[in-house]
This record gives C-alpha cells, structure tokens and sequence, in this order.
C-alpha cells in the first residue's frame, strides 16, 4: 500500500470519524441535534484516558481507516481488557494492509497497557471480517448476545 501512517486522532477528524461509523452500518443523525450530539460523543471519547481512537492516513492527507480500543477493568483479573468497538476500513481501500496496521498498532498499545487480551466483537454476516481477524490470530472464544432497549 502506499503511504499509510496511524496517527491518534484529534477532534479536526470528528466529521471524518462519523462518515466512518456510518459506513459500518451505525446509526446515522436523523435530524441537526443527533449530529451536534454523536460529534460530542467522539470528542468526548478522544479525550478520555481509558480510550483511544486511532486514524489511518493515506499519503498524509486522507482518513481512509479508524479504530477504537477501551480498556476495561475485569472483576476476576488484575490486568485490563482491551476492547475495540470499532474497526473500519473504506470499502475502496480494504485489502490493502490497512486493518492490519490498525490492529498492529491496538495489539502494541495493548502490550503498553499490560493488557491481558484484545477482545472485539464482529457481526454474523461479516465473513470476511472473520477471516481477517483470523488470519491475525484472532480467535472466536464466545457469542454474543444483545437485546435491544
């Protein structure tokens, strides 16, 4: 791929960073106050110390690629968790080694951190997000239950 760096990113990203989400099949603002809203969300997710969102830019200019890691406190361990709500790639530019230079700088934050695992959750109708993070050494260790409120 051609130039790609992975940069945290700051709030001048937040309209890049929902386009992204949005993308993933989120939910997307239904009227001014929902976006006023889901960009203080991102701001304020910048900004705490027990998260990070990182961006992928393509020859120093375009967000092409983002991913978001929580570290979480486990009751039974006295190391943390590392969660990633969110990985995302653009279409266009999937296949390229992008989502893996994600993942590569999540897992060298995560052995900053001490963490214990990376755990991410992926949707039953992404196939191919399976076998990427297969390929990565990723494994399937549970399922995934939600009820919707």
């Amino acid at each position: 791929m051609t130039n790609v760096t992975i940069r945290e990113a700051t709030d001048k990203d937040i309209p890049i960073i929902l386009g992204l989400l949005y993308e993933l099949g989120r939910p997307k603002p239904q009227q001014d106050s929902d976006v006023d809203s889901f960009r203080k969300l991102v701001k304020t997710y910048i900004q705490e110390s027990d998260k990070k969102l990182l961006v992928a830019i393509l020859d120093d200019m375009k967000i092409v690629g983002m991913i978001s890691m929580m570290l979480l406190p486990r009751l039974n361990r006295d190391t943390l968790e590392m969660y990633v709500p969110e990985l995302i790639v653009l279409e266009k530019y999937q296949g390229k080694g992008i989502g893996k230079k994600l993942i590569n700088s999540c897992i060298t934050f995560a052995i900053e951190k001490k963490c214990h695992r990376i755990r991410l959750e992926s949707g039953n109708q992404r196939k191919e997000s399976h076998k990427f993070y297969k390929h990565l050494g990723f494994e399937q260790s549970s399922l995934s239950f939600t009820k919707n409120l």
